[in-house]
């Protein structure tokens, strides 16, 4: 069982896989109780667009991330303090992750500022300027109400090529974490993890865990890739990251979605993972399936008289209720259509995870991976999966 001094956190790992480092685990929140491996779809605003939170509770969806830089602009610390933190504000009594804003200093770079201090942002908005501070994020993140926080940390694009501004911000992030730390005065009501950094260096990712470890934390998140990195990369600094952090904590790898990167990273040992990748594909028209190559672009004309559902094995209300070809009909047109597709793609991820956490605790999961992958099989998953013991050849 992992539990930090004071923490508003207990994880209790319930199932090991006997041939990877894969796991299952109750993670108990303030909001709810989490099983893990976990997916949780991301709600920048605090609304993940076109779903309602009523719709995420029939799902069983038990944790989504909202973010903090976008929040602290819109609607604004004060609003959500009069409102009582965010869970009251958009209606939800579930678990909120927060990211810390450290991803914008590489999504909205050319509207950002790098110092010791903090980050200078230009406001997408209305052009003003805002210092987010670690001690600024973490207010924000307080004020939120978010079960679990994370700290700010200093992100640099893994396809950077100045290992100079790796080694600046692996070593700043440390500090920051120092300095969120302080702010943070409540470690029993809510939850801040530290952040794992270092490019695709392995020994720096090692070095990174390695100073981050020794803070009494309750989890720990892998931070800085699928930034366009190679996926033979990738995986490589996922398992190290990874191999790299306690047993007994959570392990969360930032901004990765794809349904390929969850099962193989749940391998690896990973146990939380976001993406607005699902929600957004959505939007174009595209439906998350588990044949190849993994999804269907529905406004393709081949659709046009598929009266099939999506997957006839997904018992969402999409597909219990609609056809391919009226999808194809009001995708990229209509509304209701980006709603409807929200609604399979969210739950084919969180099916997907409930697969995983089955076959784990049933210490079926090489097999599992070997039926996976037999419709999904890209060459670097077969490296990845080699390395924890399971030949999909």
């Amino acid at each position: 069982m992992g539990k930090g001094c004071g923490s508003a956190l207990v994880y209790q790992v319930v199932a090991n896989c006997s041939t990877t480092r894969a796991r299952v685990a109750e993670m108990t929140l303030p909001h709810s109780v989490v099983d893990t491996p976990v997916f949780m779809p991301v709600g920048t605003q605090g609304t993940l667009k076109g779903l309602l939170p009523s719709q995420l509770v029939s799902l069983d969806c038990r944790i989504m991330l909202s973010n903090t830089y976008h929040l602290g602009n819109r609607p604004g610390v004060e609003v959500l303090e009069q409102a009582g933190g965010l869970h009251s504000f958009m209606g939800w009594n579930r678990s909120l992750l927060t990211d810390s804003g450290g991803f914008q200093m590489v999504s909205l770079l050319k509207l950002a500022e790098i110092t010791e201090e903090g980050v200078n942002f230009e406001s997408p908005y209305d052009g003003s300027k805002c210092m987010l501070t670690p001690e600024r994020s973490i207010e924000i993140q307080r004020t939120i109400g978010a079960d679990i926080m994370m700290q700010l940390d200093d992100v640099v694009d893994a396809t950077h090529s100045d290992p100079d501004r790796f080694e600046e911000a692996r070593h700043r992030t440390v500090r920051w974490l120092d300095r969120c730390l302080t702010a943070h005065p409540r470690p029993d009501k809510q939850n801040l993890f530290p952040i794992v950094q270092g490019g695709l260096d392995e020994e720096k990712r090692k070095d990174c865990a390695a100073q981050l470890t020794k803070r009494d934390v309750p989890g720990f998140a892998v931070g800085g890739l699928s930034g366009g990195e190679e996926k033979d990369t990738f995986w490589r600094i996922v398992a190290v990251s990874a191999a790299s952090l306690p047993d007994t904590k959570p392990r969360y790898l930032m901004g990765v979605g794809h349904q390929v990167d969850l099962v193989v990273c749940s391998a690896l040992g990973v146990d939380m993972f976001d993406c607005v990748f699902p929600t957004r594909t959505a939007r174009f028209g595209t439906a998350l399936v588990f044949d190849a190559p993994g999804e269907i672009i529905l406004k393709k004309a081949v659709y046009e008289t598929d009266f099939s559902p999506i997957d006839p094995t997904c018992d969402c209300s999409t597909c219990q209720t609609y056809t391919r070809a009226f999808l194809h009909t009001i995708v990229t047109k209509e509304p209701s259509a980006c709603h409807l597709l929200t609604v399979h793609n969210v739950a084919h991820q969180l099916r997907l995870m409930k697969r995983v956490r089955e076959a784990i605790m049933a210490d079926t999961f090489p097999a599992f991976l070997q039926q996976f992958f037999l419709q999904l099989y890209p060459e670097w998953a077969v490296n990845a999966l080699a390395s924890v013991g399971v030949s999909l050849l």
